[in-house]
């Protein structure tokens, strides 16, 4: 990872774009759904470092290489990260190619270094990313506390998460039925959480670059990874960072058993992981699209 990705909450925040032309109009379209309070400043005010006192971001894009080093130079001078646009040797952080959903951001980045590379995935990414799916996470922020309360075992509270996610409860935020959505989770979570673990099989030992999309969306919800010699390492790249990652061999079907009546989600590669679960209730998942 050449760059590391971090996100900048914007509410109540200040942006200040330091320029003039279509390179700054372009950044100020960048903000124009966002909470932040956006300022455009040119001329002398620029080269000030007082001007960026209050900013938690400064964009720089200017045609003239001199005002865009002084204003790069006062916004630091400030304390405060800069992007200069169309120099990535002077920025200290790049604009990545973005998909907004609202309360959920998508960001695409190359370093500043292909630009265009990085506008064609965020093509391909946003086709599949509903575009309802920041009503989802503006209900969840608001009911963070109640389902906080309610499941404090993080155990019961991702099951009961992936449960929401995937369930009626997702479609009405979707929908854009708030309310309704609301009184939904509210009564998923009379209910509780039960744990009931399920398991996953990967069929193919590779390559990553076939696996079906339910496929790599299971890994990224899985809480137990399995690796069967011989799996692609790229396949288990996909899974959730946090994930435990345990080896075939030194599973059996008890041990498996035990994982599963915690309530977890096991996801097996490879053909070695699947010997190990002979019997037990798999759903298996074909890696190649074909």
């Amino acid at each position: 990872m050449d760059a590391f990705p971090a996100f900048f909450p914007l509410r109540g925040k200040t942006v200040i774009i330091a320029g003039e032309g279509e390179g700054a109009l372009a950044k100020a379209r960048l903000f124009e759904n966002s909470p932040a309070t956006v300022r455009v400043v040119a001329g002398h005010e620029a080269i000030e470092p007082s001007t960026y006192q209050q900013a938690v971001l400064v964009f720089v894009a200017h045609p003239d290489e001199a005002f865009c080093l002084e204003a790069a130079a006062a916004a630091r001078q400030a304390g405060v990260p800069v992007n200069v646009v169309d120099r990535p040797s002077q920025c200290d952080f790049t604009t990545p190619a973005l998909i907004d959903r609202g309360e959920v951001v998508a960001a695409i980045g190359t370093g500043g270094s292909a630009p265009l590379l990085a506008s064609l995935l965020r093509s391909d990414i946003e086709a599949r990313i509903p575009p309802g799916v920041g009503h989802v996470a503006g209900l969840l922020r608001q009911m963070q506390g109640e389902i906080r309360a309610a499941l404090p075992d993080l155990v019961k509270r991702r099951a009961f998460m992936r449960r929401v996610v995937n369930g009626q409860v997702a479609d009405l935020a979707m929908a854009g039925n708030d309310a309704q959505a609301k009184a939904a989770l509210r009564a998923e979570l009379a209910q509780g959480a039960a744990l009931s673990g399920k398991l996953f099989a990967i069929v193919s030992d590779g390559p990553a670059d076939l696996l079906s999309l339910r496929a790599a969306r299971v890994l990224s919800e899985a809480d137990v990874l399995i690796e069967g010699q011989g799996a692609d390492p790229a396949i288990a790249i996909l899974a959730r960072r946090d994930s435990q990652r345990l080896m075939a061999a030194d599973m059996d079907r008890q041990a498996l058993n035990d994982l599963l009546a915690q309530g977890l989600q096991v996801v097996l590669i490879g053909q070695e992981a699947m010997g190990r679960a002979q019997g037990l209730d798999i759903e298996t998942l074909p890696a190649a699209l074909s």
